[in-house]
């Protein structure tokens, strides 16, 4: 007999303060919250709590990008690509992070320092390019810059 994940218990838990459909973002959001990610095993617990079908709710886990399917790294670094920031520079801070970093973008290091990832429009605009590190914002990022935020985050 298989038993079930621990965690499934406290997504009930969860679950149980929201009603469908209004309820399925911020039950995500909380789900995320408390485990870092939402797993995929979360899927059926928060359709059934919430009389959904799992297709309506995996629908809304894949399409909105600040949900992760996968636990993050210790630290996540979100580099701006709307088109204010692509003009000031972006694209070569990009692929210096990604260097400097040694992760590819939209990906977590194999030994789970860093997650770097796309954002588009921090809404700094006049002081790109920017980033997000660990939820603070970062602006007019420059090479010297990059450095010490790398140097920062692998310390």
């Amino acid at each position: 007999m298989k038993t079930e994940d621990p965690r499934i218990g406290r997504v009930r838990a969860l679950a149980a303060a929201y009603h469908a459909p209004d309820g399925l973002l911020p039950l995500l959001h909380d789900v995320q919250a408390a485990f870092g990610h939402i797993d995929d095993i979360f899927v059926p617990a928060i359709a059934e709590a919430l009389n959904l079908s799992r297709a309506e709710v995996h629908g809304v886990i894949t399409f909105y990008h600040d949900f992760r399917r996968v636990p993050a790294g210790r630290h996540v670094v979100r580099l701006c690509r709307a088109e204010a920031c692509q003009a000031r520079g972006a694209r070569a801070i990009e692929a210096a992070a990604v260097e400097r970093l040694g992760v590819a973008m939209g990906a977590t290091r194999a030994d789970g320092a860093v997650t770097l990832e796309p954002v588009y429009c921090l809404g700094m605009c006049a002081t790109g390019p920017n980033a997000l590190v660990d939820g603070v914002p970062v602006s007019r990022i420059d090479g010297a810059r990059l450095d010490r935020l790398a140097a920062e985050i692998l310390a």
